[in-house]
């Protein structure tokens, strides 16, 4: 049985749209600032924003694996806010991973069952580069996936709160999950043993409860600098603060 302390795993699909929460925390951004940082070039034949590796922490990065400035983002995949930062992230922050002077890593705070069905999926190529592009594929499609998953309500809230090994399987199926990453690569059978894996299920779970609750992360998406808190949720932020800390 996965203990739940950070989401309700049987939380509504109806609440979805309203799980994003606030970082809003009463502890101040300490963000690093420096001088500006010259520019690491891939070695030969590599791009830094197609070098992925997965992280102790249960988070995957991209980038130079010695990138002076490490951003990490918990985001939770039924978060509009994080879809949107995704949207408007997707090709400046790319530009500052390619630099070599960036790295990039998300990790997962789960918010409800639908959140981590796709967090497993995400995960399902079982090679670290496949997690980032499924992950803003997911985002970019934040839309129609909710209104898939509402639309079939009953029978997602039913999927939900059923048990065993069988219960992510379920909620991909009535939330039409496992037809959207079969179109991106993940076949039924693929992502049907990747649902059923406890362990691997149980591990997202586990992550996201306790690094939520030694860091203070209250709600998605929350913002890491070299292990200081970014102040809000915007991309605007975000380039800001790595911009003070030297990537310009």
């Amino acid at each position: 049985m996965i203990a739940v302390r950070h989401f309700a795993l049987l939380a509504p699909v109806a609440l979805a749209l309203a799980a994003c929460g606030s970082n809003e925390a009463d502890v101040p951004a300490a963000v690093p600032s420096g001088e500006a940082i010259a520019a690491t070039p891939a070695p030969a034949g590599q791009n830094w924003t197609e070098t992925a590796a997965a992280t102790p922490e249960g988070g995957f990065v991209l980038g130079n694996p010695n990138a002076p400035l490490k951003l990490v983002e918990y985001a939770s995949h039924t978060c509009s806010h994080c879809a949107d930062f995704s949207a408007q992230a997707a090709e400046p922050l790319d530009e500052y991973i390619a630099s070599g002077r960036v790295s990039y890593e998300v990790r997962n705070q789960i918010h409800d069952g639908l959140d981590l069905t796709i967090a497993v999926l995400a995960r399902c190529s079982g090679d670290p580069a496949g997690f980032h592009p499924l992950t803003k594929q997911a985002w970019a499609s934040f839309g129609e996936i909710i209104q898939t998953a509402q639309a079939n309500g009953p029978a997602v809230e039913a999927a939900m709160q059923s048990t065993g090994p069988q219960r992510l399987q379920r909620v991909a199926e009535s939330a039409g999950l496992l037809d959207f990453f079969a179109a991106r690569g993940i076949a039924r059978e693929q992502a049907l043993q990747c649902l059923a894996n406890e362990q691997t299920v149980q591990t997202i779970v586990e992550n996201s409860n306790e690094q939520s609750e030694r860091l203070g992360v209250t709600g998605t998406p929350t913002f890491f600098l070299n292990g200081a808190r970014v102040d809000g949720t915007s991309w605007e932020g975000v380039e800001a603060a790595l911009q003070r800390a030297g990537a310009r």
